[in-house]
């Protein structure tokens, strides 16, 4: 029972009741059921309780001697946090959930969306790139955000800094879908609590992970199928050669999308990757023109201003200033680097060297993890990377 088995088939029919809402919650976050596992086990069963019924079985078979589903007291919980952050849950099958993103075989079975969950039948674009980008990247990223949003797409992104941050700001007024790599009541990161907030009221927040996760380095990838699985084509503003911006083009080319590219300068190494997408073929692109040509003409609707209602209503919670997290980052960054060294050391133990909250740590290591400055070993270690 892994990821690794693929199917095509998918559940027919999403749930109806609480009951049946609460069923594929508890399935999904059993342990080793992942999206793929997810639609495999109700392709079989027939449903997420009779899935459940079957699972420590299945689990037997396959070597796991101790093997227990998710407790209910978690699902109760990630429901109530659900409820807290004004958050719905979107099915996979359900009228709301994007068509796009239905037909991939790892389809999140659920989504948990905060704003306006009509944009997800408007046609979007995604937009990636570098998160140190240049002056120019991100004035390149806020021009075509600017111009296609006004040309009735929502703009789809990973709210990280950079190009995203560019997009999300320029296409807030026209439409844009953050996709978080954590829990929807997770900003990440710290400084994008403001923007967060406005997409939450203007835009759409998304999410398939559980409430209250703090986002780790392998759940970017994850993050990135959605990102260009709502969209028929990803547009890379700037990407160095190995960056996360070119692993959603290539699950965009996995997933039948368009991939398109801004050129850069060849010396500019925040270029490397968006030239090396056009050398491979990517549809090299100067302006919003450049992409409607590429894709071609898809008809605006009419947008819809009124929010699906959520309920309950939402209770955003106010995060420390963006000022005050740009500092407290800084000197944990530091701090982290100044601890760690070629030996692994243990995370927690690292944590409370730090004699820091682990809800301010984990972020950072995030960072630097991401930034290859660190590097995370199995068991919980950590050893400074070559970055």
């Amino acid at each position: 029972m892994t990821e690794d088995d693929h199917s095509s088939t998918h559940p027919q029919l999403p749930p109806t009741t609480e009951e049946e809402r609460f069923s594929w919650l508890r399935l999904l976050r059993s342990r080793r059921v992942g999206p793929t596992t997810f639609h495999r086990l109700l392709a079989e069963h027939g449903s997420a309780i009779a899935a459940l019924d079957a699972l420590p079985e299945i689990a037997r078979a396959a070597g796991e001697t101790s093997y227990e589903i998710c407790p209910e007291t978690v699902v109760e919980a990630e429901l109530r946090a659900a409820r807290r952050a004004g958050a719905r849950m979107i099915a996979f099958g359900s009228p709301g959930y994007p068509a796009l993103l239905a037909d991939l075989p790892d389809a999140p079975p659920v989504l948990w969306a905060k704003g306006r969950a009509d944009l997800l039948r408007q046609p979007a674009l995604a937009m990636v790139g570098a998160r140190n980008a240049s002056s120019l990247g991100t004035r390149m990223a806020r021009r075509l955000a600017t111009d296609l949003g006004a040309r009735g797409f929502a703009i789809v992104s990973g709210l990280a800094r950079g190009v995203d941050t560019a997009a999300h700001s320029a296409a807030l007024e026209t439409g844009t879908i953050a996709v978080f790599a954590g829990g929807i009541d997770v900003i990440y990161p710290a400084e994008n609590t403001q923007l967060a907030e406005n997409i939450a009221e203007t835009g759409l927040c998304l999410s398939e992970q559980p409430m209250g996760r703090m986002p780790q380095a392998r759940h970017f990838p994850a993050r990135n199928r959605i990102i260009s699985g709502l969209a028929p084509a990803v547009l890379v503003v700037e990407a160095a050669a190995r960056s996360g911006s070119l692993i959603t083009a290539r699950n965009a080319l996995d997933q039948g999308r368009e991939v398109l590219a801004v050129p850069g300068h060849p010396h500019d190494a925040r270029a490397a990757g968006c030239n090396m997408l056009i050398r491979d073929g990517a549809t090299l692109v100067r302006g919003a023109d450049d992409v409607l040509e590429a894709i071609g003409p898809a008809a605006a609707p009419a947008r819809e201003q009124q929010e699906l209602p959520l309920d309950p209503p939402s209770a955003p919670a106010r995060a420390a200033s963006p000022q005050r997290s740009l500092r407290e980052t800084a000197a944990l960054h530091r701090q982290i680097l100044n601890r760690l060294g070629p030996a692994p050391l243990a995370e927690d133990q690292l944590i409370r060297d730090l004699d820091a909250p682990a809800n301010q740590v984990t972020p950072v290591l995030v960072d630097l993890e991401l930034d290859g400055r660190i590097t995370r070993q199995s068991g919980g270690l950590l050893s400074r990377g070559k970055g």
